[in-house]
């Protein structure tokens, strides 16, 4: 089959998927980037116009090692409403913006950057609903691809080695294979646990949820002092279980919840999980196969090459690797972190 045939084909079956959402599923997004007015010329610079709000996750999914650049965007008169310190309850009308950059060199990472896309997520009349934009060679703009891309992208690591990556736009249908939580498609990100931490505002670092109580965008909220932090799972301040839980929490826990799309496997990862079965340790998996590696054990302390975690992080086979989706490389400093932490479980 052509190529194009196949592209015109799989444009097709998601518009026959996205009738099956809403009688017309592009209703609330537009062709181009440019036309929502988010950010100031040159759009490649990412500076938002204002009252649209910047802000980072304290530890980020990994992405093949994209950088990444966030911003919120209320409706006019609207606020977010503080449910716990898992979840905030944005208003209807509510924007999320994810741009996804390499810059050239990972040293001077400010510059020089090759924006790949930009992923809406709307919360709309009809729920939460993701776009992928992919943007132009020229970098001038982004065009909205419902079936999303494929770019190959090189750059310098932070050791001065080139690297490269076929590094995959998602289409519309496989935002929901991260986002679905309890059936319901949602953010995954931006809970106030994980936005409780420091940004840069105004020439001078702040913490992001005192930033949103003094630009009034948040209803109702306790004392930020008493909002859990999760940690930085790359900063030495805190400790190596804290970091290596915050690391499963943000790249494996969207589906490894109870309420999420794996919870029939019994691991749970997330950030404040204490049943150490139930976050791996001598759990078997439930079904064996590739996937497995021929381990009996999700976790076994003090080894992390008896550990199935680490053989499906350090794998790049479709068939094994995790977590599944958002990702070809292998996140070295990640599998690192990890090891140390089951080497460490070894004295508990």
């Amino acid at each position: 089959m052509p190529v194009s045939t196949f592209t015109n084909s799989l444009v097709a079956g998601l518009f026959v998927l996205f009738s099956l959402i809403k009688a017309n599923p592009l209703e609330y997004a537009k062709p181009k980037l440019s036309d929502y007015g988010f950010f100031k010329e040159p759009m490649a610079e990412q500076i938002p116009v204002d009252n649209i709000f910047p802000y980072r996750i304290s530890t980020p999914l990994f992405t093949d090692y994209a950088l990444k650049s966030r911003f919120i965007v209320l409706p006019d008169g609207k606020k977010v409403s503080y449910i716990s310190s898992e979840e905030f309850d944005f208003p209807v009308g509510t924007i999320f913006i994810k741009t996804f950059y390499y810059p050239a060199d990972f040293r001077a990472p400010e510059k020089d950057w090759q924006i790949i896309e930009t992923r809406l997520l709307m919360h709309t009349l009809e729920g939460w609903t993701g776009y992928p934009y992919v943007w132009n060679t020229e970098q001038t703009d982004a065009v909205l691809e419902i079936a999303g891309d494929r770019q190959k992208v090189s750059w310098i690591d932070k050791q001065g080695k080139s690297q490269n990556v076929n590094y995959l736009v998602p289409n519309f249908n496989m935002c929901k294979g991260c986002h679905v939580i309890d059936k319901t498609f949602q953010p995954i990100g931006p809970k106030p646990r994980l936005l409780n931490c420091d940004n840069y505002y105004d020439g001078a670092h702040k913490n992001q949820l005192e930033k949103m109580l003094e630009l009034d965008m948040i209803d109702e909220m306790p004392s930020v002092e008493t909002i859990p932090a999760t940690a930085e799972w790359g900063s030495e301040h805190y400790s190596l279980n804290d970091r290596a839980r915050a690391y499963l929490d943000v790249n494996c826990a969207h589906c490894h919840n109870s309420k999420g799309p794996a919870n029939t496997s019994g691991l749970f990862l997330e950030y404040n999980e204490k049943d150490l079965k139930k976050l791996g340790v001598f759990k078997p998996p439930i079904a064996a196969g590739r996937g497995s590696g021929s381990l009996d054990f999700n976790i076994v302390p003090g080894k992390p090459d008896k550990s199935i975690f680490i053989f499906r992080m350090e794998s790049t086979d479709p068939g094994i690797l995790m977590p599944e989706s958002g990702r070809k490389m292998v996140h070295k400093e990640g599998v690192a972190l990890i090891r140390d932490w089951i080497l460490s479980l070894e004295d508990n």
